[in-house]
This record gives structure tokens, sequence and C-alpha cells, in this order.
């Protein structure tokens, strides 16, 4: 099945809705980068709209479900990326394009006020929907950012807690010790064996091997 999902032909008040953080924008416009946004964010606004239109608001959240439940299935299956994009491709790309539709034909008859809740709803996903649409392009691809915030969670809540590193490269220094052990966590290694292998074998590797020091070749390399 051919990969189409758009929706376009929207009313002149969806374009000065803000388009989110503009660095990503930047980030994403690298023709290497696949710029996605995240679907539990957008359930999130329907979500605030349950009071103003709760039709409206509902049906839009059964789409988002069944894209779920896509996902669902795929990880009771045990599906690799292969697999889950032939799976998004049939199951969810034709809810997608019908969510779209419904969307479209909705504030294109003018049937929600601009700055109601199930107003800013539908211009949050309609102003973003190639990005949330582009998981369907590759299995690997996520259809949230919730791993990735839960694996920053320990960081945002201390962060207030060491507001300042000192200086800029202080500063550095710490992101760089925070995403090493945050793969450490990821792919559960201990981080102190992890930090006394790479001293032990620093001095003996070549700068283009370096590589193989990361935490996630540690368990590797160590067999």
């Amino acid at each position: 099945m051919a990969l189409k999902a758009t929706c376009r032909q929207t009313p002149a008040w969806l374009a000065p809705v803000r388009q989110g953080y503009g660095a990503y924008n930047r980030i994403g416009a690298d023709k290497d980068i696949t710029h996605l946004n995240c679907w539990a964010h957008a359930r999130r606004e329907f979500e605030k709209a349950l009071s103003n239109d709760r039709q409206r608001a509902e049906k839009a959240l059964v789409f988002i479900q069944k894209l779920y439940k896509v996902e669902h299935e795929a990880r009771e299956r045990k599906l690799d990326a292969a697999q889950r994009k032939e799976l998004r491709l049939d199951e969810s790309l034709p809810v997608i394009n019908e969510f779209a539709k419904w969307m479209a034909e909705e504030v294109k008859q003018f049937a929600v006020l601009p700055k109601s809740p199930i107003g800013k709803a539908f211009a949050y996903s309609l102003n973003r929907w190639d990005e949330l649409s582009a998981y369907l392009y590759d299995g690997i691809l996520e259809i949230d950012n919730n791993l990735v915030e839960n694996a920053i969670r320990p960081v945002a809540l201390g962060r207030k807690n060491y507001l300042f590193a000192g200086s800029h490269d202080a500063a550095k220094r710490a992101a760089c010790i925070y995403s090493f052990f945050a793969i450490c966590k990821k792919h559960d290694v201990n981080p102190y064996k992890w930090l006394k292998y790479v001293f032990e074998n620093l001095m003996d590797i070549r700068v283009t091997e370096l590589e193989k020091l990361y935490p996630q070749n540690y368990k590797e390399a160590i067999t």
C-alpha cells in the first residue's frame, strides 16, 4: 500500500498557529533526518477539548486509540522493523487518512471556533500532520516520544537542583556524562564497570575506533 497521509485545503486561520519549538524545524529540515511529531501530545489537546466539544473530541480520540492499538499489536507480536512498517501501512495508514479527511471537512466548514479548545486541538494536529504521519515511513520510528521523555525524566526533575554548572565547558562535560549514563541505563550496563573498562583500555585504542568503548558496545567487548 502506498504511503499517503495528507491533510490539506484547510482554512486560513490554521496558518498562524505556532508550529512548536523552532529549533526542531531547523534540525528536521536536514535531508538525513526524519522529523517526527508526537501523537501523545496531539492526543492531549483533544483530551483538553472534551469539556468543550465532547462529541468531536471523543471521535478524534477514537481515531488515535486505533493507532495505538496497532502499536500494541506490534509489541505483542514482537515484530521487527520491517514487519511493523508493513502492519502500520495495512492498518494505521487507512486510519490516519480517514482521520485527516474528517478533520479537514470539519474545519473547512468552519464548524469550530479557532480559539476554542476543539479548534486549537484541530489546529495543533493539522499544522503538524506531515510530521505526525512520518512514523509510518520506517518501523524503527516511534509513534510518540514517551520513551525519550521517560529516559530524561530524572534529569528534568533534578535540573532545578543543579541549575548552574559554573561554566559553559562544565555544562558540556555534564551533558556528556548524563548522555553516557543514559546509554548505560538503556543497555542495562553497570556505569561503574563501564567507566573502569574505559579507563583501563583508553590508552590502547585508536582514535578512529573510540566507538568500541561506547556503553552500547561494552557487553560485546567483554565477552
